[in-house]
């Protein structure tokens, strides 16, 4: 056999047994008359050492090894003299009897340490070595840990695992589908899921009344650190259901996976809060509420003073950063570089300091004397000490942009700990948003999605107000998933699909099927889903979710290993009946 133990597993109670090893060669130290290699595995390092005055020859095969080599080595386990307290290993060696090298290894183009020398480009160009250094091993064995707990939990309350087709129908709503050509159709096409979604429903509508998968989702839309074009969902479904049970089981979900993974005993329900609470409070439908520093508007206070940029805004409103006062004029100019940032969007900051003395000293003194900065301080909730930030224009730009200040402000202050977590449902989405380019309304979550259930007048005569009966979780400030009561009767489905702009023969085509279903008995029914990658990356502390799948693609989409996407040969295309157009920019 090639390894009787691994190199993480010896201990000091294993002295005097002989052992064989195998692993990778992390370095080798000569030292003269003693030789000593760091032999590594997935489950440790073991310390192998040569006397080489009395074992020369294993001396000679030690100083040909490099880095990564791949070795088995055959030895007596002793304690050591000189311990290393940093390693389960630490308190033995190897004293090394027999070496053979098993394959040998070009050298690394960057160094196999917990700090690499290597850049993110070209850690993902060679991610195969990449994947053996500490950091991505525990990310991995992290969400190897999560998919056993999770199907665990959902197993013990009744859920069913059912897989579901990966080549479906392509639809027009939500983000771009990757499409896949047919080759016994010719011209037709298949496309990636995006979700499960409707498969879901129709195993609801088959009685299956609790459904689960850990699946793979695919969507054609531009890339950051929280996005991949595949990605893992923890798709869900219950049967007669209210919102209450969904929430409650999936609760439950999160609070056992932070007990388990993290050690973190949520007690607590957690809060509920409105999607126009969020807006109006902290500009996102993902708030971090691990600190406050909450919206105040400031709008009937500033205008009329004969300062412009408040009196021609739609929307003045601020955040107070408590004990802040001191902030350096260095310093501010820094911050409105921030949020003049295109992402950020702002056109300037006003700035108002409440200084210890309980003097004001701000950026807008010429049009507001200490006595209405007296008024600011106390719609703000300031103190002598602090910060008032306050930024103007368009409502929905200027809540993003101070939803983004805040946050910035938040990392500055030491307010987002990421071993501090803070969940929250967000309920009560608007069910339709307006696009004034189309002129049409479009599903905020999905066409399926049931409105509230006091909002369904609405539906034909204020369509824009009506909320849909939908939640999402957030921790952090990161949204880890979200669903919604689904609609189960055909004739709310058919007026959705109206409100939404389709004509009967483009519902009928699309989603005729799941129409059709619905007539033969759906029960009442909702589900979420939960992004994998997200929730990971979260419980292991990292800010991209890249970090937590073993071969991910970069920003541009590509996986640069294996370089894809690639051009394929033209027999292909002709199997396919297809012809290459590729439009070069002027």
């Amino acid at each position: 056999m090639y390894r009787t133990h691994t190199c993480g597993e010896l201990r000091i109670s294993d002295v005097g047994a002989k052992v064989t090893l195998s692993g990778w060669v992390q370095r080798v130290r000569d030292l003269g008359g003693m030789t000593f290699i760091d032999l590594r595995d997935r489950y440790g390092i073991t310390q192998l050492a040569i006397d080489t005055e009395k074992q020369a020859e294993l001396g000679r095969q030690a100083r040909e090894l490099g880095r990564e080599f791949v070795i088995q080595v055959v030895g007596a386990v002793a304690e050591r003299s000189s311990k290393n307290t940093k390693i389960p290993t630490g308190d033995i060696e190897l004293i090394l009897e027999q070496l053979t090298v098993l394959n040998k290894s070009a050298l690394p183009p960057f160094t196999i340490e917990d700090e690499t020398d290597g850049g993110e480009e070209l850690r993902m160009k060679y991610r195969y070595l990449d994947l053996r250094r500490n950091p991505v091993r525990r990310n991995l064995e992290l969400r190897h840990q999560m998919g056993i707990e999770i199907r665990n939990y959902l197993n013990d309350k009744g859920f069913l695992d059912v897989e579901t087709p990966v080549l479906i129908k392509s639809t027009p709503e939500g983000a771009r589908d990757f499409v896949v050509p047919s080759r016994v159709h010719p011209g037709q096409f298949y496309a990636l899921p995006q979700s499960p979604q409707v498969f879901k429903q129709l195993l609801m509508v088959a009685g299956y009344d609790r459904y689960f998968q850990i699946v793979k989702c695919f969507r054609d839309e531009d890339l950051r650190a929280d996005r991949q074009p595949e990605f893992t969902q923890i798709d869900c479904e219950m049967a007669f259901v209210e919102r209450e049970d969904i929430l409650t089981t999936f609760e439950g979900l999160t609070k056992h996976l932070f007990k388990v993974i993290r050690g973190v005993d949520m007690q607590e329900d957690f809060p509920r809060m409105s999607y126009a609470d969020a807006i109006r409070l902290y500009g996102s439908d993902k708030p971090d509420i691990r600190f406050g520093m909450t919206f105040k508007v400031l709008t009937d206070l500033v205008q009329n003073k004969g300062f412009k940029v408040f009196d021609e805004a739609e929307y003045v409103g601020g955040i107070c950063a408590e004990g802040q006062a001191e902030y350096s004029r260095k310093d501010l100019d820094k911050l409105t570089d921030f949020v003049k940032r295109p992402q950020v969007g702002a056109q300037g900051l006003v700035y108002v300091k409440y200084n210890a003395d309980g003097t004001f000293k701000s950026s807008v003194d010429k049009f507001y004397d200490a006595a209405q900065l007296q008024l600011w301080a106390e719609r703000m909730g300031a103190k002598p000490g602090d910060l008032m930030l306050v930024l103007a224009g368009g409502e929905s730009k200027t809540l993003n942009a101070l939803s983004e200040l805040r946050l910035e402000m938040g990392s500055r202050m030491g307010l987002r700990d990421k071993n501090v977590f803070a969940p929250l449902w967000v309920v009560d989405f608007p069910l339709l948003e307006w696009d004034d380019d189309s002129r049409r309304f479009y599903a905020m979550h999905h066409p399926f999605t049931s409105p509230v259930k006091a909002d369904m007048d609405l539906l034909n005569s204020d369509p824009g107000k009506v909320r849909a009966d939908a939640y999402d979780l957030v921790i952090n400030g990161v949204e880890l998933g979200g669903g919604s009561i689904r609609i189960h009767n055909d004739q709310l489905q058919k007026k959705m699909f109206e409100v939404l702009g389709f004509s009967d023969a483009d519902a009928q085509a699309q989603f005729g099927f799941l129409m059709s279903a619905f007539q033969y008995g759906a029960p009442p029914h909702g589900g979420i889903a939960f992004g994998f990658d997200r929730w990971a990356s979260l419980m292991a502390g990292l800010d991209s979710i890249r970090d937590v799948i073993a071969f991910p693609k970069n920003n541009a989409a590509r996986d640069v290993m294996i370089d894809s996407p690639s051009p394929i040969h033209l027999e292909q295309l002709e199997e396919l009946a297809l012809k290459l157009d590729v439009r070069k920019e002027k």
